[in-house]
């Protein structure tokens, strides 16, 4: 008992130290939280006009304009769809956030195996999976509180522009996706940097896989404007189903709201569900891999598979990352 409890006060007196080294840096902590924002600043300059002049364009092929509605029942009409295209963008973006906070915190990690400390540690009586385990630990922390610090963000938006219609049942499935979608990205992430030594490569990497991944798992574009190819290589990666349930958390009411317009736009029901399928389709709010629809009771069974395969990848690496932490074999040879 008194050996399990001196293993506990190790592991966390180590995450306590990895917490300290991410926040005492101050650039870094600003770096991470705003990589996020700026994609949100980036979206309400440039991609909202972008993603309200799709839905124009599909709203003018079922023949709703100003002229057909008049200015009062349009100006409805296009309040209910600017909540809806703020939705499917916040949403995606708090998507985003799990996956590149995930991977920008392992900066700590990568500097101690160059700079060495690793060294003191495995020289130290501290057993190496206490030292593994916390950084996995301090990741998700760091991870987890940033990226709700931008959910919050998200929320006051939402509410300062009059849009916050979301329900106490979608913020808390939200917040249950997002937490499990911090999970899985650690993991992830954790195992991608566990092969990486240096902090120039890791500068490279997050250089690289911040830009790609946005349209990766959709959270640019729907996957459905992608080749099938590429669409096939996104339904491997957790993001795309974390922002899938994001999506369907943020969006269900906006949807059901606009759909209630039906009357009021003069459609039958059956042209007013093709019109609210296409505008589904167009914001990627379903997900379809290799001809086959994926729903999210699929999607959340999906990111806890993913969660299962990089836990069990990081157990089977974890020799690989153990070699790292420790002196490895050339110096150990080197010292004899």
């Amino acid at each position: 008992m008194k050996q399990k409890t001196q293993y506990f006060t190790i592991f966390f007196s180590l995450t306590k130290r990895h917490l300290m080294v991410f926040f005492k840096n101050k650039v870094r902590l600003m770096y991470t939280l705003l990589v996020p924002v700026l994609i949100f600043v980036v979206y309400l300059l440039f991609l909202r006009g972008l993603e309200l002049s799709m839905v124009a364009n599909t709203l003018n092929e079922y023949g709703v304009t100003k002229q057909a509605l008049g200015d009062a029942v349009y100006g409805e009409l296009w309040a209910r769809i600017g909540t809806l295209v703020d939705s499917w963008m916040l949403s995606g973006i708090i998507g985003l956030s799990t996956v590149t906070v995930a991977l920008q915190t392992n900066t700590v990690i990568v500097e101690d195996k160059q700079n060495g400390v690793n060294r003191d540690f495995a020289s130290s009586p501290i057993h190496r999976n206490i030292l593994i385990t916390s950084y996995f630990f301090y990741n998700f922390l760091v991870s987890a509180l940033i990226c709700f610090v931008f959910y919050c963000i998200c929320l006051i938006y939402l509410a300062a522009s009059g849009e916050f219609v979301l329900s106490f049942w979608a913020v808390l499935l939200s917040l249950v996706a997002m937490f499990f979608a911090t999970v899985a990205s650690t993991l992830m992430t954790v195992f991608i940097c566990s092969f990486v030594k240096t902090e120039g490569t890791m500068m490279s990497i997050v250089a690289v896989f911040s830009t790609a991944v946005g349209f990766l798992i959709g959270a640019y574009m729907p996957l459905g404007m992608m080749p099938v190819w590429v669409q096939g290589i996104c339904a491997f990666i957790p993001g795309t189903y974390a922002c899938s349930l994001l999506r369907y958390a943020f969006m269900e009411i906006p949807l059901t709201q606009l759909m209630s317009f039906a009357g009021t736009l003069g459609l039958d029901a059956g042209t007013m569900s093709e019109m609210m399928a296409q505008l589904s389709n167009n914001f990627g709010y379903t997900l379809n891999f290799f001809g086959t629809e994926v729903g999210p009771q699929f999607q959340a069974l999906a990111l806890a598979v993913f969660i299962i395969v990089f836990a069990v990848l990081n157990v089977g690496a974890g020799r690989k990352l153990a070699e790292v932490l420790g002196l490895g074999k050339k110096k150990k040879k080197k010292e004899k």
